[in-house]
């Protein structure tokens, strides 16, 4: 294969990867560095000897984020207070969003849920029932035997269970629900924002002991109206609001400056009622939002 070529497969697999990477590491900054991980072995890859390319990518890639998440796990249990996915910014057209289903697998909440899986589980669970490949497929990616892949994606559902559903409410309560919430912490004004809520609400926010976040998670709708109402509308209110689509949904980048300070998120449960708000603080993980931001 010419090398124009093999670039070429690469750089059509390129996308699918990186969404299969940031699903199973929750970080855009180690996901990019699992393709390119997985670009660098493609490269010294005799790719005339290769039946299927994109199912070789796939393995490698696999392979990489499985290494990558045992380490991981050794750092989040260190981490200092919550820790949340890296968001990332998925517009129109993204092909990591590119259908109503598949955005819901990049929610925050969609990727918290993976967190308690262990990373073949993860794998597995996220090859077969997200991107839709058979048992066999499955089991060569990850250079197991198949009765042991089924293993694992059942174990898996068992333990997502019910929270397998994934919800993404629909644009327009979405963006009522933005607008709730803006203007609750602008103007301390809470009413419309709590028929939005569920009774257990939850803002969970990570500040990575590099910015001030709540260390432990607020929980229920009074506490949530109150630190929204009364605690982020003294400390928001020199903050620049940028809408964007984050993780497959509308959220809010906050800016000081041409700097992003936060970014919130939202999940919803099937009536489409806000159960769970979601505060990124900190600055390493806003890093990527730079550039969005500065448009």
């Amino acid at each position: 294969m010419a090398a124009g070529a093999h670039e070429k497969v690469f750089e059509d697999e390129r996308r699918r990867l990186f969404g299969l990477a940031y699903r199973l590491l929750g970080s855009r900054a180690d996901a990019e560095d699992a393709v390119q991980d997985t670009w660098l072995k493609w490269r010294l890859a005799d790719a005339d000897a290769i039946d299927n390319p994109a199912a070789w990518l796939t393995a490698a890639c696999t392979r990489r984020c499985i290494d990558m998440l045992r380490s991981a796990h050794r750092k989040r249990v260190e981490y200092t207070g919550a820790w949340l996915p890296e968001p990332i910014h998925t517009p129109v057209g993204h092909a990591a969003a590119e259908s109503h289903e598949m955005a819901a697998t990049l929610t925050t909440a969609f990727l918290l849920m993976l967190e308690r899986l262990t990373p073949r589980e993860r794998a597995a669970y996220l090859l077969r029932e997200i991107f839709g490949m058979d048992y066999a497929a499955v089991a060569e990616a990850m250079d197991m035997q198949e009765p042991a892949v089924r293993k694992l994606v059942s174990r898996a559902k068992t333990a997502v269970g019910s929270t397998a559903v994934r919800h993404v409410a629909p644009p327009e309560r979405q963006r009522e629900l933005l607008v709730a919430f803006q203007t609750a912490v602008t103007e301390g004004t809470t009413a419309r924002l709590a028929q939005l809520l569920t009774e257990d609400i939850r803002i969970t926010a990570d500040g990575g002991g590099k910015a001030a976040a709540a260390r432990d998670p607020i929980v229920g709708r009074e506490a949530v109206l109150a630190f929204v109402g009364e605690r982020l509308h003294d400390w928001w209110q020199s903050y620049r609001w940028v809408e964007a689509a984050i993780n497959g949904q509308l959220g809010f980048i906050l800016t000081e400056g041409a700097v992003p300070v936060a970014a919130v998120t939202f999940g919803f449960d099937a009536e489409g009622r806000a159960s769970d708000v979601f505060i990124v603080r900190n600055p390493d993980k806003l890093a990527g939002l730079v550039p969005l931001v500065r448009q």
